[in-house]
């Protein structure tokens, strides 16, 4: 059974007052920036993996799900790593899957954990995609995922980091510079400013990865065919999927079929379950209760059922 976070029974939840959060800081991993805050003292948690320049606290409909989860007995987990903020640009999807394999890691061998869901948001969704499909040492103790407006950059995109930057018009010229840098192994080296979208340093090979056809971050772009979906996603149909899409998202265009777009990427990923927030905007701000029903109502089902032994 879980235990509550406080033993003498005066534990009065995971929420002090708006933007005041209770709970634990701790470090995850050895780099300054691998620091996790966790809401309530649980044996199951849900880890919330943000977007491009998300930090803590990322969106709106966190406070209330750390309310629902508390009664579930289940902690809400926010997590930083080294692309939290401005570190996007000069970090990788590699190397978000390498913490995230660090912070299960922490929960597995020092909570005596029994079990976790991911939770992404916009670019946090190719997170989840990415390290699922790495095979890391942990990431067979993931029992369900959750991708939540995977419709790219958390400041301005249309469906894919890719399809907003193909609307700038320096991003030929600037896709161009970055594989030259590439070839010329200069790949960590840092674009000009006029690359940084959202504002701060990036690398020839991150720029290439969020804003070349097929590049890395390249997972959810509505021009992909179904072939090349199913080979970016169709690993997840090994796990439990919910896909929550919000229909009024104000960075998805409107030539893009909403609809149709959010059936293709369910079938590529295996099947997995959609829920679609009519009204909602790319952050579900203005549905915040759909959004932590929908999460809830999920994770109860599909949540953990004790973990597998990640090493056997």
């Amino acid at each position: 059974m879980a235990s509550s976070s406080v033993g003498s029974g005066d534990y009065e939840g995971p929420v002090v007052r708006k933007n005041q959060f209770r709970g634990v800081l701790f470090k995850y991993g050895p780099k300054p920036i691998q620091v996790a805050f966790k809401t309530g003292n649980y044996k199951q948690q849900v880890i919330f993996i943000g977007g491009l320049s998300d930090g803590f606290l990322a969106t709106d409909y966190l406070e209330p799900l750390a309310i629902a989860l508390d009664k579930e007995k289940w902690s809400l987990v926010q997590l930083l790593m080294s692309s939290s903020y401005t570190g996007y640009g000069i970090s990788s999807l590699k190397q978000d899957a390498t913490e995230l394999d660090q912070l299960i890691s922490h929960f597995i061998n020092k909570e005596d954990s029994e079990g976790v869901v991911l939770l992404g948001h916009s670019t946090g969704c190719q997170d989840i995609v990415h390290y699922m499909g790495t095979n890391a040492a942990c990431s067979r103790a993931v029992r369900a995922a959750i991708l939540q407006s995977f419709a790219g950059c958390h400041f301005e995109a249309p469906v894919s980091d890719r399809e907003f930057r193909a609307q700038l018009p320096e991003t030929a010229s600037m896709i161009d510079l970055a594989s030259s840098m590439i070839s010329e192994g200069r790949a960590l080296d840092l674009m000009p400013k006029e690359a940084e979208q959202p504002p701060g340093p990036i690398t020839a090979y991150r720029y290439h990865s969020l804003s070349s056809y097929m590049g890395d971050d390249d997972m959810f772009s509505s021009d992909l065919s179904d072939d090349q979906l199913k080979m970016r996603l169709g690993h997840m149909s090994n796990t439990p999927c919910q896909v929550i899409f919000s229909m009024s998202d104000e960075y998805v265009p409107d030539y893009v079929d909403k609809k149709a777009l959010v059936d293709r990427l369910c079938r590529a990923m295996g099947g997995a379950e959609k829920v679609e927030i009519e009204h909602g905007n790319h952050a579900l701000s203005n549905r915040v209760d759909e959004a932590v029903k929908a999460i809830i109502d999920f994770v109860k089902r599909d949540g953990p059922k004790g973990w597998d032994d990640p090493w056997n």
